[in-house]
């Protein structure tokens, strides 16, 4: 068997879903969108049923598919619906959905329904990519109000720029949701995950975690010290399927992107792009080899990859080589190959996955 694997450790993930929901002071939506940000949606979830208070997904294929893994905790759709034709799922899976457009209120009008709704409704305080404006916010809220099949609704709003910690744009946002919300009856969800590690003074009766839960740290690389208290949940690893040794002068790999300066031995390990590692990691990118730090050279290609077993005697055939995890952190690795922590694992496929 192909020996590209990602570990996932879910008491890890338990660990920072409890340290977002104490940050938080209230409940906390767990966010397992894109099969949790590539490390399995189902599996998350079953991990994380006995104490989250729901979680959040973007659509309802992947609300099902945690219904019908014998998920029953609340399930928002974030994005909301995208036809009128889903509220009766919507209904008879006992869904939460979000409500960000007029179209989808004048659907909820028109819906006819003896259950009762739990509607997020969403306000566009400055993404300017999904929600209401602050006056079609009010007039929304007045509107859904009336109708016996909307329960009590969650107010909620979307942070741009909460990742940077010298931007005001987080606290014009913060002042927009207040005005649009005051003297309207709901609970408030405001908090994403880059909020609740860097905006203490930002808090809301609902937080919605999603980077963080994957113990990335989404003000890498500015300090804050509860990013420090995350735990990296998944560890992608392989092994060295072959031993080369090249000498002076002699190219490695596509493009002869690393050409030896000296006498240098390589070890190719079965992990690449097509696997979700970066097709353009740069020379030096730091891996772990048998837990000793190494490094990457040569371009990384569909299936392999190459590192330098120059400084590394004990390494060989079957060596392990840990390619992201608690060294480097997804963090630390993503700006090296000029992408994001949320990228990474959203990328992974073809690696098995091994829950601890």
């Amino acid at each position: 068997m192909r020996p590209a694997q990602a570990l996932i450790d879910l008491e890890a993930l338990r660990h920072n879903y409890r340290l977002a929901r104490r940050l938080g002071g209230g409940k906390a939506l767990a966010v397992i969108k894109a099969d949790a940000y590539g490390h399995g949606a189902v599996a998350c979830a079953r991990a994380l049923e006995a104490e989250a208070d729901g979680f959040g997904v973007a659509c309802i294929e992947e609300a099902l598919e945690l219904r019908r893994a014998g998920i029953t905790k609340p399930v928002l759709l974030l994005e909301g619906f995208f036809d009128a034709a889903e509220l009766p799922l919507i209904v008879e899976h006992g869904l939460w959905t979000a409500v960000a457009s007029q179209w989808q209120v004048d659907a909820l009008a028109a819906f006819r329904t003896e259950a009762v709704l739990k509607v997020w409704l969403k306000l566009d305080s400055g993404m300017h990519r999904l929600g209401l404006s602050v006056e079609e916010f009010r007039a929304a809220h007045a509107r859904l109000s009336t109708l016996p099949h909307v329960g009590p609704m969650v107010l909620m709003s979307h942070f741009a720029r909460a990742d940077e910690l010298d931007s005001t744009r987080t606290q014009e946002q913060v002042d927009t949701f207040n005005r649009a919300v005051e003297g309207l009856a709901g609970e408030t969800s405001l908090c994403n995950s880059p909020a609740l590690l860097g905006w203490p003074q930002v808090r809301s009766d609902w937080v919605r975690p999603g980077l963080m839960l994957y113990g990335a740290d989404p003000l890498y690389p500015q300090p804050s010290p509860h990013a420090a208290q995350l735990r990296p949940v998944m560890t992608l690893q392989s092994r060295v399927i072959a031993v080369r040794e090249i000498g002076i002068g002699e190219p490695l790999g596509y493009g002869a992107r690393f050409v030896a300066e000296k006498p240098t031995r390589v070890g190719v390990v079965a992990m690449g792009y097509a696997d979700g590692y970066p097709q353009f990691a740069p020379n030096g990118t730091p891996v772990l080899i048998d837990g000793v730090p190494g490094q990457l050279i040569g371009r990384v290609s569909m299936d392999m990859l190459t590192v330098d077993l120059s400084d590394h005697p004990q390494a060989g055939l079957g060596s392990v080589v840990q390619l992201w995890g608690n060294a480097p952190t997804l963090s630390e690795l993503a700006p090296r190959c000029n992408t994001s922590a949320y990228r990474l694992p959203c990328s992974l496929k073809r690696a098995e996955k091994i829950y601890l």
